[in-house]
């Protein structure tokens, strides 16, 4: 296929509906989960440590649940991913913030944006 024809399907694809979001933000991505015939939102919520961009540009949003860190990588380009809220914003000097994974507790507070 040719570069222009690749250009026009993910054009087609392309989500414009997701808020403008860069890493230090604490975001709710709300998932669709399919269980048998049925299907229900479950909400992650975490701080976004990394943005990759491109065409197959995904997010990664880690949380610390019952004191072990999970992280999960979201697509962009998704139909899984029903809405995201920006729950706040924090001040941050890097675009990848894969440092927190080393701190714990207060340490690994992020400084709120003014």
């Amino acid at each position: 296929m040719s570069n222009a024809v690749i250009e026009k399907l993910l054009q087609k694809s392309r989500r414009t509906d997701l808020p403008n979001f860069v890493p230090g933000d604490t975001v709710k991505v709300h998932v669709r989960i399919k269980e048998g015939d049925k299907e229900r939102l479950q909400a992650f919520e975490g701080v976004v440590i990394a943005i990759s961009r491109g065409p197959q540009a995904s997010f990664t949003v880690r949380k610390i649940s019952f004191g072990q860190g999970v992280e999960r990588i979201f697509p962009m380009n998704t139909r899984v991913i029903d809405k995201i809220d920006i729950v706040r914003s924090s001040r941050v000097r890097r675009a990848k913030l894969y440092y927190l994974r080393k701190l714990r507790g207060k340490a690994a507070r992020l400084r709120d944006a003014e």
